[in-house]
């Protein structure tokens, strides 16, 4: 196979290999709503079990308080009902002080119970708002999942397709030279294989030396960018584009090669 049928295989990979990455991605980010979704959802419910229990605590307080009402109720009765009973001045002034002391703290404790009440039913309207809020969460997460189903058999028929359309393409190409042509599509933006103009790499905007220059234009093998790893190859000088002369000042940036070299590769 002449490298030119190679490049062009190699062109049309790129194309295959960016669209079946970014379809990847895009599955990996598809249950990302979802998960926001739930996250809210058990937000919401661990509020209301809170706020519920805080709720059957008023209950219980309240209950308490309505007691001791009536409780102070009997009380300051059974203090009225002793003064047919009185016989001395001192009597009634002791027994009238019982009975304004039972009188007020049951006024008190039914202005408590007034209030605690009334707080009762705001805890009680709170709680029915978020138990509306649950529902409509709840609703909305089943929305997004099954949204989610649709979307995922979409990409998956999609990536099926892109697959096939890659096992056509990759027939007669190396195999090490694929595995890296992958890893770099990866890690440059989907963009792994790009022309030499003017003795610049149209990926990283770097200079190469003459000499390198001329071992691409020679086009014997598979050449990378020493700056940015993406394949290269030497654009002839009747398809490069106008205004290269442009191009007079461009910082050589010193990258290495990892985006393409295995793990422990020197």
């Amino acid at each position: 196979m002449t490298m030119e049928k190679v490049f062009e295989k190699l062109r049309a990979l790129q194309d295959v290999l960016s669209r079946k990455f970014e379809t990847q991605n895009e599955m990996e980010e598809i249950p990302q709503a979802l998960a926001t979704k739930v996250e809210l959802l058990n937000r919401l419910k661990k509020s209301y079990t809170e706020k519920s229990d805080d709720h059957e605590e008023k209950i219980r307080y309240i209950n308490d308080l309505r007691n001791k009402a009536i409780e102070a109720e009997r009380l300051r009765e059974s203090f009225e009902k002793q003064m047919d009973l009185i016989q001395t001045q001192r009597e009634y002034e002791a027994l009238d002080k019982e009975i304004k002391d039972a009188g007020e703290k049951e006024q008190e404790l039914r202005r408590d119970l007034q209030k605690e009440e009334e707080l009762l039913d705001e805890m009680k309207l709170s709680l029915e708002k978020e138990e509306m809020m649950i529902q409509q969460q709840e609703e909305e997460v089943k929305e997004e999942q099954e949204r989610i189903k649709v979307d995922i058999k979409a990409k998956e028929t999609q990536l099926k397709s892109l697959k096939r359309e890659e096992k056509k393409i990759t027939p007669g190409l190396d195999e090490e030279i694929l595995f890296k042509f992958e890893r770099i599509i990866k890690n440059k933006s989907g963009l792994g294989i790009v022309p030499v103009e003017a003795g610049v790499c149209t990926g990283c905007h770097m200079i190469l030396t003459s000499e390198y220059v001329n071992v691409v234009r020679r086009g014997d093998g598979i050449m990378f960018c020493p700056n940015c790893s993406r394949i290269i190859f030497y654009l002839g000088e009747d398809e490069q584009g106008d205004g290269l002369e442009e191009l007079n000042t461009i910082d050589e940036v010193v990258e290495d090669e990892s985006d393409y070299k295995d793990d422990g590769e020197e």
